[in-house]
């Protein structure tokens, strides 16, 4: 995400910090060398450098969506890191060199994916629009728009305020401001683009978000009172699990095997 002249100035952080470790009195271990298969973790205690917010913020702003995603499932201190707002919003704008992105996902996942298929174009719906007429005026396949909007026939467009058009170029996108929407029709949530960048505001096509949260927080609390755990653990592994309640499960499932095997119970 950074220029390369920066990755000089970090490997000089890098280094600073190793030679301090290795020069510190309560340093008790050996500091890897390249042909060793240690693996440098949180849990590396000789490497401080990884449990500093400084560091690992340089380091997590050059990373991309799905590595910074993965980042964030190491510890509590990482995902407190790479889940902040600001830092999910500068590695999800850009490959696609956006200008901003406004709005607040239903769920963190939202932040995982940032490809192509994540965007749409907001395209009001007018007299003697068809389907076909506006793959064309888009240049995109008829088939497109009808799967992002969930469409089963052509017809479907005349019970419609809007339609979602998939973006075709990625110069679309470049120097424009989307908007976080979760369409009722097209039942998922999108990065939207208006033309002059300002939203429509009539808002039939979009979602009751209210409703969508509150119904969130009931299967958080849900699975608070199934794993035993307070609101925070609950929330992170139902951020994880994509929306789906049997993953979170499975996922704190799994971890907790992990916990008993390694003897941390």
């Amino acid at each position: 995400m950074g220029c390369c002249c920066c990755e000089e100035d970090d490997a000089d952080t890098f280094r600073h910090l190793m030679n301090s470790n290795s020069n510190s009195s309560s340093f008790t271990g050996t500091l890897p060398s390249s042909s060793s298969c240690a693996v440098i973790s949180p849990m590396n205690s000789d490497f401080s450098a990884l449990s500093s917010t400084d560091i690992l913020r340089i380091i997590f702003q050059k990373l991309p969506v799905p590595d910074l995603a993965r980042a964030s499932c190491v510890c509590r201190l990482w995902n407190s890191v790479a889940s902040q707002r600001d830092m999910v919003t500068t590695s999800f704008l850009a490959p696609w060199k956006l200008n901003d992105i406004l709005g607040d996902p239903l769920s963190r996942s939202f932040w995982r994916d940032n490809s192509l298929a994540k965007f749409a174009i907001s395209h009001r719906v007018l007299r003697g629009d068809t389907v076909a007429s506006l793959a064309v005026k888009y240049s995109v396949q008829v088939m497109d728009i009808k799967r992002l909007n969930n469409m089963m026939s052509d017809h479907g467009i005349y019970s419609r305020e809007r339609l979602l058009i998939p973006i075709s170029s990625p110069d679309v996108l470049v120097n424009r401001t989307c908007f976080i929407e979760l369409d009722v029709h097209a039942k998922r949530e999108v990065a939207v683009l208006y033309t002059g960048d300002v939203p429509d505001k009539r808002t039939a096509y979009t979602s009751n978000r209210v409703s969508s949260e509150q119904s969130n927080k009931k299967v958080v609390e849900s699975l608070k009172r199934s794993m035993h755990v307070d609101d925070e653990t609950a929330q992170y592994y139902w951020s994880i699990a994509n929306g789906d309640p049997r993953a979170a499960f499975a996922e704190f499932s799994a971890d907790l095997k992990w916990d008993r095997q390694a003897g941390h119970s």
